[in-house]
C-alpha cells in the first residue's frame, strides 16, 4: 500500500484498515508456525502498512496532518 492511497482515506477508513491489517498479519504468524506460509515476504509488508497507517493517524492526532473527510473526497 502506498502512501498516496492512504493520504486518501478517512480517519474511520485508517482506523479500519488498520484492523484488517492486523487480522492479516495474525493469520500470516499462524501460518508461519504451522509452517504454511507462501511468502515470508508478506509478514514485513503488512508491518510496515500497518506503521504507514498508525503513522498517518498519529499525525492527525499532533496536528501535523489533516486528514480527508468524507465530504471533500466527494469533491475530488
Amino acid at each position: 500500500m502506498k502512501k498516496s492511497t492512504i493520504k486518501d482515506l478517512t480517519k474511520e477508513e485508517l482506523i479500519q484498515k488498520r484492523e484488517e491489517l492486523e487480522e492479516e498479519l495474525f493469520n500470516l504468524r499462524m501460518q508461519k508456525s504451522a509452517k504454511e506460509l507462501d511468502n515470508p515476504l508478506r509478514l514485513r509488508i503488512i508491518r510496515r502498512d500497518i506503521a504507514r497507517v498508525n503513522t498517518m493517524l498519529r499525525e492527525e492526532i499532533l496536528g501535523k496532518r489533516k486528514l480527508a473527510t468524507p465530504e471533500e473526497r466527494k469533491i475530488t
